[in-house]
Order: C-alpha cells, then structure tokens, then sequence
C-alpha cells in the first residue's frame, strides 16, 4: 500500500488530526521537568506518552525539528527516537523539515529524512527554488513508501508577502499549486490522491478554496487550528466529504494540559483535546 492511501485510510478510520510534536521546555509537566535527565530523554518521554494517548484518535504525528534542533545533540537524538517510535507503533510521521535546496543538496536531505536515523514517511518542502528542488525526492515518491507536503499558502500573516504576489494574472500561490499538482501526477494512488501534496493554512480558508478548484486531486496538510485561530468550521469546509486532508495542532494537543495536569497522567488531556478537535471538525461534516 502506498503511504498516501495508508494515510487516507488513518483519515477516514481516526479522524483527521494530525499532532505537531513541537516540544518546548515550557510545555513539559512538572514531575518530567523534575527528574535527573537530559532535556533530550525528557523530550522523548513527553512525544512517546502523548503518542500512545493519541494514536488510536488521530491520523498521523508530525514533529517540528527547529524545537529538537534548539536542543543539541541530545535534542536531535530525541527527534530521531521519536519518529522510530512512531514507526514501532505502525503510526505515520511527517517531518516537518521544511527543506528547499539545489539538486545536489537535496539529494542529501532525502537521504538523511527518508532513510536512517531521521526516517520520516513524509516530509515538508520548500518550493522556492523550483522543480529540481523537488525532484531529487521522486525517486523516494515511486518507490510508494514516501511522500511530501510542499508549502503552497502558509497559515502565517507573512505568507502575503510573497504568496499573494500577481504573476501572469494569477496569485503566485495558485502557480505553486499547480506546479505541484503537476509534479505529483506520477505518483497517485488508489485514492486518488498523489504522495505529493501541498500545505496550505487553516487561516486562509477562501484561497484554500481558489487552491482545491485549481488543484484537484491534492492532499493537503493543513496547519493553523487552534493557537492561530483556525476553527472546526473551517476545516471542515476546506477538507469536505472527500476528507482531502489532515488538521494540524501543536500547543492545543501537547500542551493541553498546563495548569491542570502536571503529574503523570499528564497525556490524558492531549487525548482529550484531540478528541475536542475532532469532534469540533468532524460536527460540520
């Protein structure tokens, strides 16, 4: 089966909420914060507590790597242990990389996020650079087993800056979108959606819609709920019957239980919030 379809599969079996493991200091309880370990062994407790509170009621997991870079060497090693565990528990991962570089640099980039100690079954790309930014991964996009999601419209307010720009009459966002409908043709799967989706943010639902007429047949990871004021309505709308889509939160999940459940139970309200979200979503529909 290929990733894409298996993911699908986690969409309409679990709902579709995806979890950013975006780990801070300031989001771990209080009695991880108080035992005699590295910040990284801290880091891996949170992730591997809150995945096994969460995985039977979400689709897919998706750790930042800025919030394990900041940590060193013992942070990336967290990051690492995290999405081995994933992959141990039969979850999906998405490595939320963000990488966007010539041919030759992204050959390595593949290398080093599809295989080995940081294997991930997605990761996120930046299209800036254009196609041959995006190639060097196909090869991983064949094989089935791999897919990416590619920055079309971001849920950032900057994201006008550039993504709003009018190029031959048309929004650049929408010329990035098709491109990467484009360059995901060859990579469909029976569900009819290709491993080589877009991002595209919960807080900019009218272009999603500009996006999901010009694009079809896009899967879209789609980040912004809560903490940046997406809602339940929105997603719902921008995901439809079809369920063309994963909502993405991070702090509403992770660190849902600040101020009321510090102890080691702690995960019992992230698999709490992640059922709010979904029943917030899926009421819509």
């Amino acid at each position: 089966m290929m990733i894409i379809d298996k993911l699908y599969e986690r969409v309409l079996k679990n709902g579709p909420v995806c979890i950013g493991l975006d780990p801070r200091e300031e989001l771990l309880p209080e009695y991880l914060m108080k035992k005699d370990w590295s910040m990284g062994e801290k880091i891996f407790e949170f992730n591997k507590m809150i995945i096994d509170a969460t995985l039977d009621e979400c689709a897919c997991f998706k750790p930042q790597i800025a919030c394990y870079e900041a940590f060193g060497l013992d942070g990336m090693l967290a990051y690492s242990k995290t999405v081995q565990y994933i992959k141990s528990k039969n979850g999906i991962s998405i490595g939320d990389v963000k990488r966007g570089d010539i041919s030759s640099t992204a050959e390595m980039y593949g290398k080093g996020h599809f295989e080995g100690d940081f294997e991930a079954d997605f990761i996120t790309l930046n299209p800036y650079m254009g196609c041959d930014s995006i190639s060097p991964y196909n090869k991983y996009f064949e094989s089935g087993q791999k897919g990416a999601f590619v920055l079309i419209k971001t849920s950032n307010i900057g994201s006008e800056d550039f993504q709003e720009s009018m190029v031959d009459g048309k929004e650049l966002y929408l010329k990035v979108g098709s491109k990467i409908k484009t360059w995901g043709e060859s990579f469909v799967g029976r569900s009819g959606f290709s491993a080589l989706g877009g991002v595209v943010g919960l807080t900019y639902p009218e272009e999603f819609k500009k996006i999901k007429d010009e694009c079809k047949g896009l899967f879209y990871l789609i980040p912004g709920y809560g903490a940046q004021g997406g809602n339940g309505k929105d997603a719902a709308d921008m995901i439809g019957e079809e369920m063309c889509g994963i909502v993405s939160s991070s702090r509403g999940v992770i660190g849902a239980h600040k101020g009321i459940n510090e102890g080691e139970s702690f995960a019992e309200c992230a698999r709490q919030a992640v059922l709010d979200m979904k029943g917030d979503i899926l009421k819509w529909l």
